[in-house]
């Protein structure tokens, strides 16, 4: 009985210790990838829905590791469905904000916010998710929206809307839908009670709104918005883009449509028009497209309530400053290239 119990408390602490080895570990940083590899959902059944991989040179915002001494980091894919993928450390450089340099897969992981607000990894409280959306469009030509943009409407010439993204998810949401989400049923989630004038405003600045998108960003993000109203939610979202697209960072893009613009430029707009320090806060995730690199997001910190007459640069200023990722990147016109 005595050798029995032993060897119940032995695969006990085996399954403990395997169990812990599966938990992901918090990092942030950059990831650039130096080589085509897969861009996994699961590292250990190696599912990747639509055959993702990693484009060389492309650079990915890094969210996790699967350990202390990573094999894989947990990446965001702009243009994949889900985005969050897990790729091998072997593929590229890594920069970890917690100190591991490029290549690097170890260092300790930045621990969770003290109750203080102390010297801990701070995280602003939204990220203002923005699209080129030429350039998501390379790789998705097949949407709805992308069959049908031209050059003269909105978003061939504006930043779109992804999304804006609290730092919680599915909020009080029936476990359904959310497995629903998670699979990329959209069809299958409810549809937001939106006002004529917003669902106007939304279909032009989201042209994702033709996949359902918004109803996707409803479930997972705008759930958790404070007030728990969807035309809220989307309504300030639209007052903070309008905002952008009337500034010189617009301005910038508008002007070098076909152009490589960099990181130095992207920062002067930012300033000039939110504020010295602004472009500390904004992150410029890139793609491979033959030989151009394109980019095709830009996911910005926001910090504070978000009101009807919340300024995009107060919401900037207040954030903490995050890797800029994406040195220099070209402007993608209407239109497979």
């Amino acid at each position: 009985m005595r050798a029995r119990a032993v060897r119940m408390l032995l695969c006990s602490s085996l399954s403990l210790v395997a169990s812990g080895a599966m938990a992901e570990t918090p990092a942030s940083g950059t990831f650039v990838a130096r080589q085509s590899c897969p861009a996994l959902q699961s590292i250990r059944t190696g599912a990747n829905p639509g055959n993702v991989s990693v484009e060389p040179n492309g650079h990915y915002s890094i969210f996790a590791k699967n350990k202390p001494n990573a094999t894989h980091y947990l990446i965001d894919v702009p243009d994949a469905h889900p985005g969050r993928r897990w790729v091998a450390v072997g593929c590229g450089e890594a920069t970890l904000a917690d100190g591991g340099g490029p290549g690097s897969g170890g260092g300790e992981a930045p621990g969770e916010p003290e109750p203080d607000g102390g010297p801990a990894a701070q995280k602003p409280d939204y990220i203002l998710a923005v699209s080129w959306q030429p350039a998501f469009c390379e790789g998705k030509p097949d949407k709805t929206e992308c069959e049908t943009q031209r050059p003269d409407r909105f978003d061939a010439t504006h930043f779109t809307l992804h999304g804006l993204w609290p730092k919680k998810q599915y909020c009080n949401v029936d476990r359904h839908i959310v497995a629903a989400d998670k699979d990329n049923r959209w069809n299958g989630l409810p549809e937001p009670e939106l006002s004529d004038a917003t669902r106007h405003a939304l279909s032009e600045v989201m042209p994702g709104t033709m996949s359902l998108l918004e109803r996707h960003e409803w479930i997972k993000h705008g759930t958790c918005f404070p007030g728990g109203a969807a035309d809220a939610y989307f309504s300030r979202t639209l007052a903070l883009m309008s905002q952008l697209n009337a500034s010189k960072v617009q301005g910038l893009f508008a002007a070098h449509i076909g152009e490589e613009i960099t990181r130095d430029q992207l920062k002067a707009a930012f300033n000039e028009t939110f504020g010295d320090g602004a472009a500390d806060r904004v992150r410029v995730a890139c793609k491979r497209d033959g030989g151009r690199n394109l980019i095709v997001e830009m996911t910005i910190g926001l910090t504070g309530d978000i009101k009807p007459d919340s300024k995009l640069a107060d919401l900037i200023a207040a954030a903490p400053a995050t890797d800029p990722g994406c040195p220099s990147g070209v402007v993608d016109p209407v239109g497979l290239q």
